[in-house]
């Protein structure tokens, strides 16, 4: 957050920070970038009510209710998938009260990350629309940070959105496969580094970037990244899909994405699907925008 203040000071005339709807209109229309702060991971307000404020406070607008770890109020994806021995699945009263909080506040719920049962927790708690803010369709690649249908269809009737990742692993069912044979390959390296003290993170990237060619042919297609859109728009409808790239957090992104100044790529590709004009808005931010509003509403029942 302090760096984001930071970026923001020396660069007034390109970007401003942003709290609302309204605000972030304002600063688009005025050809800057709008920039909000979110939180990922639960366990950052350490079990207190008051840090959750505090966050709300200085910005934050939405926060995952977990990361791949589980926090002592929700169970996390990864660790319902592959924990055995869970103490608890899903939200306990605590947080079902941050759940409340959450939605008292104007803070987004966002269900990435989180278990099943965590996940039909929040829905049967919250009275405001929630976010999946990374995550894809679980029947085109069945990983346990994507969502199944019958998710899709309670975030819809909840009159959220789930905003796709682009990761590889997340759209392309055979990627996990490629990945894992490539770094088997270079499983020499990969330890040497390892031991030299690099992090898993920038080992792997270290190495996708030296034998380029080679992460290059793993990476999908954009198509596969537009059928996960375009699955999410026949099941539910357009009001309910948009986009969640995952760029400060994935190495690989799918071919011609290198970044937001690729997005175009994913319009025309809409357009060539046969999408309108007012449809690709939604998908853009749109749909993003209805939920931060919907949020920003007091609870009448407060």
């Amino acid at each position: 957050m302090d760096y984001l203040d930071a970026v923001v000071k020396r660069n007034p005339s390109k970007i401003e920070k942003a709290a609302n709807t309204k605000e972030i209109l304002k600063t688009v229309k005025q050809g800057k970038i709008a920039a909000l702060y979110g939180v990922e991971g639960g366990h950052m307000i350490e079990n207190d009510l008051d840090k959750l404020t505090n966050l709300y406070n200085r910005g934050a607008r939405y926060m995952t209710l977990t990361w791949n770890n589980s926090t002592d109020w929700a169970t996390s994806a990864y660790d319902e998938t592959f924990t055995p021995d869970l103490k608890h699945k899903g939200l306990t009263d605590f947080g079902k009260q941050i759940v409340a909080k959450m939605n008292q506040l104007g803070m987004i719920v966002d269900v990435s990350h989180i278990g099943e049962q965590t996940f039909w927790d929040v829905i049967n708690t919250t009275t405001k629309p929630i976010i999946a803010s990374h995550s894809s369709v679980f029947a085109l690649c069945q990983h346990q940070r994507n969502l199944n249908d019958e998710q899709i269809k309670a975030i819809a009737k909840n009159g959220g959105v789930i905003q796709v990742n682009f990761h590889p692993g997340f759209i392309d069912p055979d990627f996990d496969a490629k990945e894992i044979a490539f770094f088997q390959k270079y499983a020499t390296e990969f330890d040497s580094l390892m031991k030299n003290g690099t992090d898993e993170w920038h080992t792997m990237e270290y190495l996708y970037r030296k034998y380029a060619d080679e992460a290059n042919s793993m990476r999908p297609p954009l198509s596969m990244l537009i059928d996960h859109i375009d699955y999410i728009a026949k099941l539910v409808g357009t009001d309910y899909v948009g986009l969640g790239s995952d760029f400060d957090g994935i190495i690989l992104t799918p071919k011609e994405l290198d970044d937001v100044t690729t997005y175009p790529l994913i319009t025309k590709a809409l357009i060539e699907k046969g999408y309108s004009k007012k449809d690709i808005h939604k998908i853009l931010g749109g749909n993003f925008l209805r939920v931060l509003k919907a949020n920003e509403a007091k609870n009448k029942s407060k």
